[in-house]
């Protein structure tokens, strides 16, 4: 799993730490970014096998914006995304289910934090196919 690059994006810093630090162990490397302009700019210098992104950062969309935009590049539009966030229990929204229509959130999982470890490294597998 070394040769498997995990972007993650999110601006909680106590987060990413706990996040990346489960994912190396697990044997993955990880990118990081604290919002969607960093994001990009790392995912085209880093070139990622998947992306993990959160939604609320310095917009409450930005997440989505960042995954729609990813999905209109060419360089990024077959990439995996995985959005996890908390903005369902913030919001009241029940975005999962409408994370299913790929028109509107172009993501290949939705993830509800707090996440438990093992789904989230379920998830990474499924989409990596290991």
């Amino acid at each position: 799993m070394k040769n498997i690059k995990i972007l993650l994006v999110d601006d909680d810093i106590d987060f990413i730490f706990i996040q990346k630090s489960m994912l190396e162990k697990e044997g993955f490397q990880v990118v990081t970014a604290g919002d969607k302009y960093e994001g990009l700019k790392v995912a085209r210098s880093e070139k990622p096998d998947l992306a993990i992104l959160d939604v609320m950062m310095n917009t409450d969309q930005e997440g989505f914006e960042m995954a729609r935009e990813m999905r209109h590049d060419p360089e990024f539009e077959k990439l995996p995304i995985i959005m996890l966030t908390s903005v369902d229990s913030i919001t009241g929204l029940n975005l999962k289910e409408m994370a299913k229509d790929p028109k509107w959130l172009p993501v290949n999982a939705y993830l509800e934090k707090p996440v438990k470890p093992q789904l989230l490294l379920a998830e990474i597998k499924k989409l990596m196919n290991i």
